[in-house]
């Protein structure tokens, strides 16, 4: 747009979309992304960066070689600073942008993130937290390069007897190598054995990161507390873990998934960690989704929490607000192929289902809209499987207000403490 003729133009032709991310110190350049001509994967593969002069010549693509999505790109006078994650860590990086080449700044603390840089290009503030620590702020001298931590958010909780966490590893029934977040009580004991409760992250293209304070709706401290491990998967189609890690689950959704979780369980109980008699399965999103399929697809639970999940393929296809989600994942539309969607949607093996099932949803949601938990909550009820239904009044796909999360909080930490604790708990608030 030329403020003085008023006359727009158009600088790029791409059949994808494009997104303005930042102008060059001298307002001579731009920094962009762009889906190019990508219209059928741009949900799983790498975001692509280009940089272009204001009158449209010198087009050239950025960070070819990195195998990663990057955040936060902010243009210099000493190049494009931007952060991004290298499996469970966040680094911040610089990339350059004339050779297009991406490298490491800061590899100190171990996730980096929503940064903002000085006007004169050498101090950097920005968020960061460790794998026992809360985020905290941080300033560096960008010549030095050494942090300086200039908050104590992790003070507040230095008295706590919090669960301690690591990163572990284990192959798929395909080979594939899976990593994922496992907390233990702080008081472990290798000698025993523990109940087992996998939170699942959403997405697909979502990441777990060891965090000393992990919740969302779901009281992990507490459950770690009473003597439970938790187990955080990074499955197949996470971030962190490079693009061809995130297609794996494409036409594969549910499936793959439920390799990776219970292959991660298979792990665990070989070396002697665990109870199998007594485990649970949770998650939001893509999260409740696979929650979802394990219900309808192994016996292997003795309770599932499915938040804002999707029941059937079909049913979220025709009312969700990102209706090219699913034909980028299915790679068809239901009308194409019926039996893609049949494959990967929990409802289809309903008749199996055995295991006890909370199902929770925002009443207003609309990217996985509110039908799929009354067609599992029926489907449930009709095969004789118990199941309750709760739907959050004025809600969409998150629980976003302190008194609902609680109480969500609250609906886990009775049903897991119904059928993993064999406790009954009475409801505090509703």
């Amino acid at each position: 747009f030329y403020t003085d003729t008023k006359k727009i133009e158009q600088l790029v032709r791409n059949t994808g979309s494009d997104g303005f991310t930042d102008w060059s110190p001298d307002s001579k350049s731009i920094l962009f992304n762009s889906d190019v001509d990508n219209t059928t994967s741009n949900f799983y593969v790498n975001s692509r960066y280009f940089r272009i002069n204001t009158d449209g010549s010198g087009l050239k693509e950025l960070a070819t070689g990195f195998d990663e999505n990057l955040s936060g790109l902010t243009w210099t006078s000493n190049g494009i600073y931007c952060t991004a994650y290298q499996k469970t860590v966040r680094y911040l990086f610089i990339l350059d942008p004339g050779n297009g080449k991406v490298k490491p700044v800061l590899t100190t603390p171990a996730r980096i993130s929503g940064f903002t840089i000085s006007k004169n290009g050498n101090i950097i503030a920005f968020n960061g937290s460790e794998d026992e620590s809360l985020p905290e702020i941080y300033l560096t001298d960008l010549s030095k390069n050494l942090p300086h931590k200039v908050s104590g958010f992790t003070r507040q909780i230095e008295n706590w007897n919090y669960a301690k966490s690591e990163v572990i590893s284990w192959k798929s029934k395909d080979g594939t190598v899976i990593e994922g977040v496992l907390f233990k009580p702080y008081d472990y004991d290798p000698s025993r054995k523990y109940p087992l409760l996998v939170n699942i992250h959403g997405g697909p293209t979502g990441i777990s990161v060891p965090s000393p304070v992990p919740a969302y709706v779901y009281p992990i401290l507490q459950w770690l507390d009473k003597g439970a491990l938790v187990l955080m998967p990074n499955y197949r189609g996470s971030a962190g873990y490079g693009e061809e890690f995130r297609k794996l689950n494409v036409e594969n959704l549910g499936v793959g998934d439920a390799w990776d979780i219970m292959s991660g369980i298979e792990y665990l109980d070989s070396r002697g960690m665990i109870d199998t008699n007594r485990m649970g399965s949770m998650g939001w999103s893509q999260g409740g989704y696979i929650s979802a399929f394990l219900t309808t697809n192994t016996n292997s639970f003795k309770a599932i929490s499915v938040g804002a999940g999707i029941s059937n393929w079909m049913t979220y296809y025709v009312n969700t607000d990102i209706h090219p989600f699913t034909r980028q994942y299915l790679k068809a539309t239901p009308w194409e192929n019926e039996e893609i969607y049949r494959k990967t949607s929990p409802m289809t093996n309903i008749k199996n289902a055995t295991t006890p099932t909370l199902i929770q949803h925002g009443e207003f949601d609309t990217r996985v809209p509110v039908p799929n938990a009354y067609e599992l909550y029926q489907g449930l009820l009709d095969v004789g499987v118990e199941a309750k239904l709760v739907i959050y009044k004025g809600f969409g796909h998150g629980i976003t207000k302190p008194k609902e999360r609680l109480a969500a909080m609250w609906h886990n930490w009775q049903w897991f403490g119904k059928y993993i604790w064999d406790e009954e708990i009475d409801l505090p608030l509703e």
